[in-house]
């Protein structure tokens, strides 16, 4: 019934129960076949089974299931069709000047795994950045760069193209693939080594590819990419 942060702060508020007592502070395994979970004395009942969407999220749409601000949402361009009656959220976040794939889904679970470090899940980006990195820049980057929050993780960077020019009056393309997944990391990882970047998009999560999805359009995954992508987070295929 709502994200993984969100039940943890359902939890904590006291709101949820299980055969009528408040659960543990350490967690607790449950039956769901079993034990009565109920959030707000109102019982709650696992899916039969989950849904998995992947959107192009246009530019200038926000991840998020909800805004205050009245802004777009990705859950505003999948509508009710997308949804078709499960809850689903973003898995993870795109910002809103980014663009490309992006997987929305009720599989909470799933979720978890997708965006923790830990399950090294790859994410795979085009960059068109102001000016052209020069060789120190790639290698740099490759090997792990200092940001606020500390170092990267070693990434795959490749130049596509660059157009004509030096590091500082050129453009160039680059395919990018990191495996964890910080607040605007690919973008700060650029700046690090003084590189602006002009363009973002997400072209691949594991292994499912956004291919030729035209941008604000949105599927179901397949019963094979669902498969795949549970795998690739470690979790056995239902």
């Amino acid at each position: 019934m709502a994200s993984r942060r969100a039940s943890d702060a359902l939890i904590a508020s006291g709101s949820v129960r299980v055969n009528g007592e408040r659960p543990p502070a350490s967690g607790m395994v449950i039956d769901p076949d079993h034990d009565r979970v109920t959030v707000d004395g109102k019982p709650i009942k696992p899916p039969a089974s989950h849904r998995y969407l992947m959107l192009n999220k246009p530019l200038g749409v926000i991840t998020t299931a909800k805004d205050e601000s009245s802004r777009t949402t990705v859950l505003d361009v999948v509508g009710q069709e997308g949804g078709s009656g499960h809850r689903i959220f973003p898995v993870g976040r795109l910002d809103a000047d980014s663009t490309g794939l992006l997987l929305l889904t009720d599989d909470g679970e799933l979720a978890y795994r997708l965006t923790h470090p830990r399950y090294k899940v790859a994410k795979e980006y085009e960059v068109v950045t102001a000016g052209i990195p020069t060789t120190r820049d790639i290698q740099a980057l490759r090997g792990g760069v200092k940001l606020g929050d500390g170092m990267t993780a070693p990434a795959e960077v490749e130049v596509i193209r660059a157009t004509t020019g030096d590091r500082d009056s050129g453009r160039a393309e680059l395919r990018i693939v990191i495996h964890e997944g910080r607040h605007r990391q690919v973008r700060r990882m650029m700046e690090a080594v003084g590189r602006k970047v002009i363009a973002l998009r997400r072209t691949a999560f594991g292994p499912l590819r956004l291919g030729r999805l035209k941008t604000g359009g949105w599927r179901v995954l397949s019963s094979g990419e669902v498969a795949a992508v549970r795998r690739a987070a470690g979790l056995e295929v239902e």
